[in-house]
C-alpha cells in the first residue's frame, strides 16, 4: 500500500487532523462552560447557552477518545510515555470531563436555583480544567518533558506534577484558554439572539485580542528562550529503529528550522493572527457561518504551528536528548500501521460525513421562549 516512511508521515498527519477536530468541536464545548456562569444571567439564558451544544457535545467527546485509540495503536511507544509520565495531569483532566455529563444531565433535573447554580460552576470547571491541563501539556511538549527510556524502552519520568507549571508552559495555558473562550464566544455570537448575542460579541472583542498577544508573546519565547531539538545522526525512516539509537541537540532556536526548511510552514501562525482579527469583523458585521469558520481554522492553525515547529519529534526528552521520540521511530510496524489505515480510510469519511449532518440538522438559533415550551425534554 505505502512505504514505511510514508506510512508514518500520513499517520503523523492523522493524529494532528485528530487533535484540530477534537479542538475544534470540543474547543465549542470548553468555551461555553468557560462563558456560562458570566453571560447567562437568569436560569433560562444559561439553559440557552447549554442547549446550543446540547446535541452535539457528547458526540465532540469521542474525539478524545478517538485521538486516545489511534495513539494507542499507531503511537504505542508515545502513548505509553506521555500517559505515564503525566499521569496525574491527565486524571485532573479526566475527573474534569466527568463533570460535563453529570452537569448536563442533573443540571436541570431540580428546579433549585442553589443546585443549578452548582452545577453550572461544575460545568465551568468542566470547560476551564480541561482548556488549561491540555494547552498546559503542549507548552510542556514544546519544552520537552523530563523522561528517559532504559535499553528494553521502558520509560521513566523524572519530573513532578508541579514541574508542569513553569511559566512557558503556564503562557500556554492563558492563550489555549483565550482561544477557547473565543471560539465558544463566536459559536454563541451565531446561535443566540438580542442580550446574549451581545454579550457574547463583547466577549469576541476581548478575547480576541488576548489570545493574539499570547500567541505572538509564546512565538517569541521559543525563538529566544526555549529550546528547541535537532537530530544530528544519520537515522532512515523507512525501517523500524531504535529511539536510543540516535543523537539529539537542543539549543534556543531550533524550534525554527521547520519554517526555513519549509517556508510554506508560515502560513499557520499568520493565519492564526490574520484570523484573529477578521474573526472579530466578520462577527460584528454579523457574518456568522464565516465568523466560526475562521475561528475553526485560527484554532486549526494553532495546533499545526504547534506539531509543524515540533517535527519530527513528538515527545522531546529535556533531561536524555536521546530518549526523545520522534515520528521515525515511535510509531507501531509497518503492518499494524498498513491494517489501521485500512480501517480509518473506510470509518473516517462516514464519521465525517455523520458530524457534518448532525451540525447541518441541528442548526438554527436557540431561544429563551424555545426552553420554556420544552422545559422538560431540554437541558
Amino acid at each position: 500500500m505505502f512505504d514505511f516512511e510514508t506510512l508514518r508521515i500520513i499517520w503523523w498527519a492523522i493524529l494532528v487532523f485528530l487533535v484540530c477536530g477534537f479542538a475544534v468541536l470540543d474547543g465549542v464545548d470548553f468555551g461555553i462552560g468557560i462563558l456560562l456562569p458570566f453571560l447567562g444571567k437568569s436560569d433560562d439564558e444559561r439553559r440557552v447557552l447549554l442547549n446550543t451544544v446540547g446535541p452535539t457535545w457528547e458526540g465532540s467527546q469521542t474525539w478524545l477518545v478517538t485521538l486516545g485509540g489511534i495513539s494507542f495503536g499507531a503511537w504505542s511507544l508515545v502513548y505509553a510515555s506521555f500517559f505515564s509520565g503525566l499521569y496525574t495531569g491527565l486524571l485532573v483532566l479526566l475527573f474534569a470531563l466527568f463533570l460535563r455529563p453529570a452537569g448536563f444531565d442533573y443540571r436541570s433535573k431540580i428546579a433549585d436555583p442553589r443546585w443549578r447554580g452548582a452545577w453550572d460552576w461544575a460545568l465551568f470547571v468542566g470547560g476551564l480544567v480541561p482548556a488549561v491541563v491540555l494547552s498546559l501539556a503542549v507548552g510542556n511538549l514544546i519544552m520537552g518533558l523530563p523522561f528517559e527510556l532504559d535499553d528494553d524502552l521502558r520509560s521513566f519520568y523524572t519530573g513532578g506534577f508541579w514541574d508542569l507549571f513553569q511559566p512557558f508552559a503556564l503562557l500556554c495555558a492563558v492563550t489555549g484558554a483565550m482561544l477557547f473562550t473565543l471560539h465558544g464566544a463566536v459559536f454563541l455570537h451565531w446561535r443566540t439572539e438580542d442580550e446574549l448575542a451581545n454579550r457574547a460579541m463583547r466577549v469576541i472583542r476581548w478575547s480576541s485580542p488576548a489570545f493574539a498577544a499570547g500567541f505572538v508573546i509564546a512565538g517569541i519565547w521559543v525563538g529566544l528562550g526555549v529550546d528547541g531539538y535537532k537530530i544530528v545522526s544519520s537515522i532512515d525512516p523507512a525501517v523500524f529503529t531504535n529511539p536510543l539509537a540516535k543523537t539529539v541537540d537542543k539549543a534556543p532556536g531550533l524550534w525554527l528550522n521547520n519554517y526555513r526548511h519549509y517556508p510554506a510552514l508560515l502560513f499557520a501562525p499568520l493565519l492564526s493572527l490574520l484570523g484573529a482579527w477578521l474573526v472579530v469583523k466578520l462577527s460584528s458585521g454579523r457574518h456568522h457561518g464565516a465568523a466560526f469558520f475562521v475561528s475553526s481554522l485560527i484554532v486549526i492553525a494553532a495546533v499545526v504551528t504547534a506539531g509543524g515547529s515540533m517535527f519530527p519529534f513528538m515527545m522531546p526528552s529535556s533531561t536524555h536528548p536521546s530518549s526523545s521520540l520522534t515520528v521515525w521511530d515511535a510509531s507501531a510496524s509497518q503492518y499494524t500501521l498498513q491494517l489501521l489505515f485500512a480501517a480509518t480510510a473506510v470509518l473516517m469519511p462516514i464519521v465525517l460525513a455523520y458530524t457534518i449532518w448532525v451540525y447541518k440538522v441541528l442548526r438554527g438559533k436557540v431561544t429563551v421562549e424555545q426552553i420554556r415550551s420544552n422545559e422538560h425534554t431540554l437541558y
